[in-house]
């Protein structure tokens, strides 16, 4: 029996600021307009994977439910911090493929506009000094005002970490910060981004600085925004109608990995480790190498977090991300696209949404469907989430035979 699994429907809603719509609002937006996407309804799913951080503990999925067609079926209530959405597209798909039924319905939203730094609940930054307290009070760093074991402060680290490494000797401010550009400059092209204000690099390294080397413009943008994708059984596609089958596109591989010991500081997420680990296994999974990628989506959750994923997905030579960059491979008219959709510092980042929508980005270039930021004859590309604590999620996507 043919155990493929495709995306049949996908969508995102716009990401910016929602003041009249609540997480349920924005869920059943997505879910509704993917399962139109799709050509079906929810009374052919079998099962529904649902994303949301902040209301997981209510039942969120159930709350869904209630809006888009509460039939019964088994809802799983997914909560896996930045990875949430790809983990819930993983339960669908891993529903289907285990045979329990031959159509799926993940969902992942969030309402996070102007919710400011997402400091971690580490400490209470009411005062100009910062006290560690909690579990991790006795060995966080105490130093700024928030603590540098907050997410801006860890991938500041993690990114200058990787320069040291490999003894990189250029200005590093600089190199980050047009790596910020592109990312601002692709969002131009996609009217579904929070921001699509074209930025010059004068512009984002005058900013205000976040964690250093990240000015506010390097960091994701926190909105409100939810995303949805319907997948299929091989067998059940076969099916359907023609122009069904020509949409779909194919999951050729489904990966999520969690951090694996490593000796040494375990403070400090090792989130080179855990992503590439996922790439590897995805690689092998779909049967494809990083030369046959046309694209990627992956978690620019800050500036400095894209160059080490470019090493950690193997689109470069092992230490080699910032030669990379430079060469022009990863703007949209280069050898290896890189978040064309704008990546999480333009598109924005609804936590819980964000791993569908890298996705429904890839599809899009995929089926065609892109417009103006379209990568001409894209047939394979990777999306890519990471969240600390830690998960990552890869896909591999494949465009229908």
């Amino acid at each position: 029996m043919n155990d493929d699994i495709f995306i049949l429907g996908i969508t995102m809603t716009k990401f910016g600021k929602h003041p009249d719509k609540d997480a349920v609002d924005l869920g059943a937006e997505a879910a509704m307009n993917a399962l139109a996407d799709g050509g079906v309804t929810m009374a052919d799913m079998g099962v529904l994977a649902a994303g949301n951080l902040m209301n997981a503990a209510a039942g969120f999925g159930q709350q869904l439910q209630k809006q888009i067609g509460q039939t019964g079926i088994p809802v799983f209530n997914v909560v896996n911090a930045c990875a949430t959405g790809a983990t819930a597209l993983r339960t669908a798909i891993m529903a289907v493929k285990a045979g329990e039924c031959d159509m799926g319905l993940a969902v992942g939203v969030e309402n996070l506009a102007g919710a400011g730094l997402l400091a971690g609940g580490f400490g209470k930054p009411d005062g100009h000094t910062w006290e560690p307290s909690g579990r991790y009070g006795a060995v966080a760093p105490v130093d700024g005002r928030i603590g540098t074991d907050t997410m801006p402060g860890t991938f500041a680290q993690v990114g200058m970490e990787y320069l040291h490494e490999h003894a990189y000797s250029g200005e590093a401010f600089e190199m980050f910060a047009k790596i910020s550009e592109k990312n601002h400059s692709h969002s131009t092209l996609n009217p579904l981004a929070a921001y699509n204000k074209l930025m010059t690099l004068e512009e984002i390294m005058g900013d205000i600085m976040i964690a250093y080397p990240n000015t506010r413009p390097m960091c994701s943008a926190n909105c409100d925004g939810g995303a949805a994708a319907v997948v299929v059984s091989a067998e059940k596609l076969k099916t359907l109608s023609l122009e069904q089958q020509r949409r779909a596109v194919k999951v050729s591989a489904s990966v999520l990995t969690s951090d694996p010991y490593t000796e040494g500081c375990q403070v400090l997420p090792d989130v080179n480790t855990l992503t590439r680990s996922a790439a590897t296994q995805a690689y092998e999974e779909a049967g494809v190498g990083p030369d046959d990628l046309d694209l990627v989506e992956l978690h620019d959750c800050f500036a400095t977090a894209e160059l080490v994923h470019y090493d950690n997905l193997k689109l470069c030579e092992e230490g080699g991300a910032v030669e990379f960059f430079e060469s022009g491979a990863t703007w949209r008219d280069g050898d290896m696209p890189v978040n064309v959709s704008g990546g999480l510092q333009s598109k924005g980042h609804p936590i819980s949404a964000t791993g569908i929508a890298n996705i429904w980005e890839v599809c899009h270039h995929l089926r065609g469907e892109a417009g103006d930021r379209q990568i001409e004859g894209a047939t394979v590309g990777l999306a890519h989430v990471i969240g600390l604590g830690s998960a990552c999620g890869v896909h591999i996507l494949e465009k229908a035979a």
